[in-house]
């Protein structure tokens, strides 16, 4: 757990001045309400080709299985290092659910150990979500392909999270890991899951000052600091020792946060410092070209691992039941 860094100070603001409290996207559209972090049931175009950092002795057409997206089958779950002993890794994954109404959310099982001592379980999206992907069509530089679908721009000061999860009566907590535009990531808990069926639970900032006359003002440099944002780096479920362990499940609809903008469109200054420059983009241009290569390098060995599997019967497989 010592990893694991819990939230509880206030974000810093980035921008020159913050804007009176309110949650909105980053075109400052006056919009009061949470803002849509991740929607596990709008996961469309969310792929990343990592073909491209595959060597020779990956075919053309092996190529084509390296795009990933960021469907719910391909997210990861990951126990506390000491809790991986026997099948308990191999017990906790993801997989999608559909709930009465026909939504898409992400269902979670966790195998716990039985153990007594302090455990957690974090679920995570296949790759590092970048930040300044661009979405085909629009224009380059644009990096909005993954905003609402894992990242948040334009982010100050955060006032609150919440988190649209199903209970199942467990004494286990829930929270989510981010990370800012300086690479600090940020664990946050939110709430306990003792309850059945659906709720929003909620994290209230405890440093976050409604009355803008109480606030410590900062005068940040501007242009060529990066566009405040966060983007998730995982869900987190936490299990204490003195609680039950063994096999746990949950289903999470989405994360929204409510921020401050770091900037507002008045803000504007009369000369386009990036069209001149050229600092910002070239420096994610980079940050972007060692993720990919990084990640691309996982996947590659993740698809040549998998083609060594064997795949014959298996006799030791239980029988399907045939329901008589």
């Amino acid at each position: 757990m010592k990893k694991i860094l819990v939230l509880v100070g206030v974000i810093l603001l980035a921008g020159a001045v913050s804007a009176f409290a309110q949650a909105t996207t980053a075109a400052d559209t006056g919009n009061k309400e949470p803002v849509t972090l991740i929607d596990f049931s709008n996961l469309d175009g969310t792929d990343i080709d990592f073909s491209d950092t595959a060597g020779s002795s990956v075919s053309a057409a092996e190529k084509a299985n390296l795009k990933v997206d960021l469907s719910i089958p391909n997210w990861d779950s990951e126990l506390s290092s000491s809790s991986q002993v026997g099948e308990n890794q191999a017990l906790s994954y993801v997989k999608a659910a559909t709930t009465k109404e026909g939504k898409t959310v992400l269902g979670v099982r966790v195998h716990f150990p039985e153990s007594n001592y302090n455990s957690y379980c974090i679920i995570k999206p296949p790759f590092d979500i970048p930040a300044y992907e661009d979405k085909p069509g629009d224009p380059a530089g644009s990096g909005n392909k993954f905003t609402g679908k894992g990242v948040l721009k334009n982010v100050g000061i955060i006032k609150f999270i919440q988190i649209d999860v199903n209970g199942r009566n467990f004494p286990h907590g829930i929270g989510i890991i981010y990370e800012d535009q300086n690479g600090q990531e940020k664990t946050v808990f939110i709430d306990y899951l003792r309850f059945a069926g659906w709720k929003t639970l909620i994290w209230k900032n405890p440093n976050y000052v409604q009355d803008v006359k109480n606030r410590e003002l900062q005068f940040n440099p501007l242009y060529p600091q990066s566009m405040p944002f966060i983007k998730l780096k995982g869900i987190i479920i936490f299990r204490d020792g003195a609680n039950i362990g063994g096999d746990f499940v949950t289903y999470v609809k989405d994360i929204k946060v409510a921020y401050d903008l770091a900037m507002t469109s008045d803000q504007e200054l009369d000369v386009n410092d990036e069209s001149v420059w050229h600092i910002v983009r070239d420096r994610e241009e980079k940050r972007k070209a060692a993720e990919l290569k990084r990640l691309g390098n996982v996947q590659v060995l993740r698809y040549l691992e998998e083609k060594k599997q064997y795949k014959g019967p298996d006799p030791t497989a239980p029988t399907p039941s045939t329901g008589k």
